[in-house]
């Protein structure tokens, strides 16, 4: 019987720019996703060509990938522009393209790679198959699925599948988010999301009273499948995606290294099953530690078996800003010392935060620590028992801040002497070599050994992504330096050439012209916003289109879904309605911050939650 072929796993991780993609992949990531100079969906977060250029080369040397986003939705006056920018990509040897608007698949494109954005909304297996047949190569699902649900993908369609195990997350299902556009002018599908989640909101019941005050009841906890990444794999997932296209090189650096060990681990349990997506160890110079980078705290969403009731709570209604870890509890405080009982001592410049009587985040710096003795940087009191969290950690961030890891691929290094010829073989452990060779005639014997020498210089590396392993040299015989070190550099320069050449790129798989659409009428949060778009659905069996949001503004009083979530404020407060607890809260709801007004409808049928905003308001 055949033997399966391992399957690749892959690390993806975010970046913001060229610099930070490159520590992505130092510290451990098997392949990056960043923006292009635009049309990304976070608008914020634009690269130039060059730039992506740099990531690339620096990246395939370890076979690792760089995908770029193009997932906003494209306007007909820029389906030219986006065309060139995408042939430019191609020339400079990205990897893929992560797209959201069919449109790009009627363009006249190189044949690169695509992938399929989460703002695809895939939670379904009849969406994964025919976005499978129409091209992609990969799906990258909605962060709201349970395990149950991704199993029945991954056994569905043959391209790899992608998800999230960490990072922020959004509270309407990716793409289908319309309130940014609807009440601030500011589209999310166009990369300019005015975060409406993050805001406080009352709640209040259909008269107007309020049954909870300023609370932010829509921001949710910050995802983390750290835990869970045996069950995902065991699932079928083969990409294991951080989101943060905004976080700094810090935050990069230290989710990267603390996933890259934790699926390690995996990899190295799955009994050769698994097999690691690019190559190269990272060497670090810190201990990663998730809770030490931004963080609302964490969940595993909708990962698990849902409850009605509720046990892990989804949203971090105190607060939208980072709650870092856990540091200790206030035991008393005397003038402006706060003697504090913790297991993990804290450093001068500390930022800690706690939750005053009233409900309210607040943020101090510690200026003078002494022992377990903290005196913060201003006046503050802090009652007895109450709890803190170290939002910053200053010594963590200073070795952050330092060149914290360094990439390297182990090699083995023969020199050899046959037939008047000096020859020197540099082998990669996954099997890449390259040999070259210099005619010298008439070496001489050695009169004492040779081989420390020889090993010396044949294994000075260090401005290489190259490491020695093992080194066989010629100890009975004399070779000057000089020669050593010239084969070196003309080997490891053959072997980067070799991997250059080696390399393998994707291409954009053909597209099932039979291939059905699974609804036949599409409405404005499937975000058809060019006559491409079109196009293609029509050509896939849709007869009703209804334009996008962003180029036809409902009517001036007319109410319209605006978000639509999996996440239900019902269940987060202990009010589900299917349970007996579901009178605790009015049937009516309304979320109200400013002149936002939001009408709150569950959707029990669904196990979920549309919210509903009128364009007048």
């Amino acid at each position: 019987m055949k033997a399966t072929a391992p399957r690749r796993i892959e690390l993806l991780a975010p970046a913001r720019n060229a610099d930070i993609a490159i520590e992505a992949i130092k510290h451990g990531a098997d392949a990056v996703y960043m923006g292009a100079q635009s049309f990304g969906a976070r608008a914020a977060a634009g690269n130039s060509i060059d730039d992506i250029a740099r990531v690339v080369d620096f990246a395939h040397q370890f076979g690792a990938r760089v995908y770029i986003t193009v997932n906003t939705i494209i306007y007909d006056r820029e389906l030219h522009d986006v065309e060139q920018m995408i042939a430019s990509l191609y020339r400079v040897g990205v990897d893929a393209l992560i797209v959201q608007d069919m449109g790009i698949l009627r363009m006249d494109i190189p044949p690169i790679e695509l992938h399929a954005s989460t703002q695809c909304d895939i939670r379904t297996p009849e969406k994964a198959q025919f976005l499978e047949a129409v091209g992609f190569s990969q799906l990258v699902l909605a962060r709201e699925l349970s395990i149950d649900e991704i199993s029945a993908i991954t056994g569905a369609v043959k391209v790899p599948v992608e998800c999230f195990v960490h990072g922020a997350l959004c509270v309407s299902y990716s793409g289908r988010c319309q309130a940014s556009e609807l009440l601030r002018s500011r589209s999310a599908n166009r990369g300019e999301c005015a975060q409406i989640c993050r805001l406080p909101y009352d709640l209040t019941d259909a008269r107007g009273n309020i049954l909870l005050h300023d609370k932010h009841l829509l921001s949710l906890r910050d995802f983390n499948q750290s835990d869970r990444l045996t069950e995902m794999l065991a699932a079928g997932v083969s990409s294991l995606k951080i989101e943060g296209r905004l976080k700094d090189a810090g935050y990069v650096k230290n989710v990267v290294a603390y996933y890259r060990r934790a699926v390690d681990r995996v990899i190295a349990d799955s009994n050769g099953s698994l097999v690691r997506a690019s190559q190269g160890v990272s060497e670090l110079t810190f201990k990663p530690d998730v809770s030490k980078s931004f963080n609302r705290s964490f969940t595993h969403y909708f990962f698990d078996r849902r409850r009605h009731d509720a046990t892990e709570k989804m949203a971090s209604i105190d607060t939208p800003k980072s709650l870092g870890e856990e540091f200790g509890v206030v035991d008393s405080q005397r003038g402006a010392a706060i003697t504090v009982k913790s297991s993990s001592m804290a450093a001068n410049g500390d930022g800690f935060s706690f939750f005053g009587s009233d409900g309210k985040y607040i943020g101090f710096r510690a200026n003078k620590v002494e022992g377990n003795r903290i005196f913060p940087l201003g006046r503050i009191a802090l009652p007895r028992g109450t709890k803190l969290y170290r939002t910053f950690d200053k010594a963590f961030d200073d070795a952050l801040m330092r060149d914290s890891a360094s990439r390297h691929i182990d090699i083995d290094i023969t020199l050899s002497y046959r037939n008047d010829t000096l020859s020197l073989e540099v082998a990669e452990i996954e099997g890449m070599k390259a040999t070259v060779a210099s005619s010298v005639a008439d070496i001489a014997v050695a009169l004492t050994p040779q081989g420390e020498r020889q090993r010396s210089v044949l294994t000075k590396l260090g401005n290489t992504i190259f490491r020695a392993r093992r080194v066989a040299t010629l100890d009975g015989l004399f070779i000057p330096s000089s020669l050593l070190t010239q084969l070196r550099r003309d080997a490891i320069e053959a072997l980067l050439r070799a991997k250059r050449a080696a390399y393998r790129f994707g291409y954009r798989k053909s597209e099932n012209a039979n291939a059905a659409y699974p609804t036949t009428v599409l409405v404005s949060s499937d975000n058809v916003a060019n006559r491409l778009a079109g196009d293609f659905y029509r050509s896939h069996g849709v007869t009703a289109i209804e334009p996008a949001i962003e180029l036809r503004q409902p009517a001036q009083g007319e109410e319209r879904a605006v978000m639509h979530t999996r996440y239900c404020l019902r269940r987060q407060l202990g009010a589900c309605l299917l349970t007996p607890s579901g009178n605790k809260l009015p049937r009516e709801l309304y979320l109200r911050s400013g002149n936002i007004e939001l009408r709150v409808e569950c959707t029990c049928s669904d196990c979920g939650m549309k919210l509903y905003a009128t364009r007048n308001k």
